[in-house]
Formats: structure tokens, C-alpha cells, sequence
């Protein structure tokens, strides 16, 4: 896990603008409405869309909206996303995995070939870069009263592999990030909820096993550039990098 934090990423999003952020929910809005269609709109049966909710709720979107998005998709709504992964190499080879749920292929791979041409990048085939990550099960919990040593014991119990304590948001907050096996993220999530924890995200996560540094400040403009084009894209629901920051 050495440089890579799951919350240091969320934070990333949540200091963006209330534009931006709202961007960031319809994004979470694709995946909350692929999830019911899979699972169903209860949250305690379908426990991907609980994880969504409280991934919507990290973000301040009002229970409202939340509502709505639940009530709009279980009514049987007539748009079908598809959900498409696409890698490449950012400039100096940075890798890339960008996960889209799109209702216009053409139109998402329009995009994406366009945003990697125009700063340094390429895309490449499927599996050009995947072998570069490997897929963990992340769980962020507030660690505000909660004891540590109680804590390390209750994620053994619940079967997860690691955890680890890192910075909040404001100073002197704290937040423990659980690691799991990706196919017992819901299994650990729901032993720990059930054990009185609250999330603050819980998701798959793409951890890479090697980072990048880009040297040049012209490479590093590039790839802030290529990076905030895919964050601001509302076909993009995720994106996984190895640049060293």
C-alpha cells in the first residue's frame, strides 16, 4: 500500500467545487441505478447499493436525491449503461484504467481515445496494464472513538487481511482503512456493520505494485490535464493510476 490511500483520494474529490461535486454523484447516481437493477432498491438485501448510499452520503448528497435515484431506477427507467473498462499509458508511461458506464459506446470511446491522444498518452488493449494492479477490498471507517487495539481484533473476526491508520481531513482526524480479499469485501463489510461500525466507503480498489514519478513539469501538466478530463466526464466512475505523488 506504500503510496496509495483510498481516503486521500475521496478527500481529492470532496474539495472539489459544488459543481464538480455534483458531477461526482451522477456519477455515483449510474452505479446506484446499475445496482438496483441487479440486486434490487432495498438496501439491506442488496448490500452494493448500501455501500453506494453511504459512498453518496460521504459526499453530503442530500437523502433526497438519494431517494430519488432509488425511486427512478427500481420504476423500471429505460436506460441501459454499459459498463466498459479501457487502459492505457498516461505521458512517461504512467498506467491507466478508466471504468465507464456509458449509454453510447461510441460516444465514451470517442472521448477517451480523444483525452490520451491530446496529452501524451495512448490507449492500449484490454489487459495492457491490469497486470500492474491488483485488486483489494477497501473499507474507510472514522476512527474517532473507536479503540484501535478493539478495532484490530473485530477486523480479524470479521476476515479482513490488513488495516491501516491515516490522516482526516481536518487536523488530528483519523481514518482506518480495512483491506480485504475483493471477493470478501461485502462479507467483511456486512460483519462489520453488524458489529455497530459505520463506513464511510467500502470498494474494490486497484492498488498498483509499481509507481511512476514524471520528471518533466510539461509530463506533469499533461497528466493533471488528462486526469481532470476523465474526472469531469460523466461516462468515467472510475479511474486507477500509478503516479507517484
Amino acid at each position: 500500500m506504500a503510496g496509495h490511500s483510498k481516503w486521500k483520494n475521496i478527500m481529492h474529490k470532496k474539495a472539489k467545487t459544488d459543481a464538480q461535486r455534483a458531477k461526482v454523484f451522477t456519477k455515483i447516481g449510474k452505479e446506484m441505478s446499475v445496482a438496483i437493477k441487479e440486486g434490487g432498491a432495498d438496501p439491506n438485501v442488496n448490500i452494493k447499493l448500501r455501500d453506494l448510499i453511504a459512498k453518496a452520503k460521504s459526499f453530503n448528497v442530500p437523502n433526497d436525491n438519494i431517494e430519488r435515484v432509488i425511486k427512478k431506477a427500481s420504476g423500471g427507467d429505460d436506460i441501459n449503461y454499459e459498463n466498459i473498462v479501457y487502459e492505457g499509458y498516461g505521458p512517461s508511461g504512467v498506467a491507466v484504467i478508466v471504468e465507464c458506464m456509458t449509454d453510447n459506446r461510441n460516444r465514451t470511446s470517442g472521448d477517451m481515445r480523444h483525452y490520451f491522444d491530446k496529452y501524451g498518452g495512448n490507449l492500449g488493449a484490454t489487459g495492457c496494464v491490469t497486470y500492474l494492479f491488483s485488486e483489494t477490498g477497501v473499507i474507510v471507517i472514522n476512527a474517532d472513538s473507536i479503540d484501535e487495539d478493539k478495532f484490530m481484533e473485530d477486523t480479524i473476526e470479521a476476515g479482513a487481511t490488513d488495516f491501516s491508520r491515516e490522516e482526516g481531513e481536518e487536523d488530528g482526524e483519523y481514518v482506518f482503512e480495512v483491506l480485504t480479499e475483493p471477493n470478501q469485501l461485502l462479507n467483511v463489510s456486512a460483519s462489520l456493520e453488524k458489529m455497530g461500525y459505520k463506513f464511510l466507503s467500502s470498494e474494490v480498489d486497484k492498488i498498483p505494485s509499481v509507481y511512476v514519478k514524471l520528471e518533466s513539469e510539461d509530463d506533469t501538466a499533461k497528466m493533471d490535464k488528462l486526469i481532470e478530463l476523465l474526472e469531469d466526464n460523466d461516462d468515467v466512475v472510475n479511474i486507477w493510476h500509478n503516479l507517484e505523488k
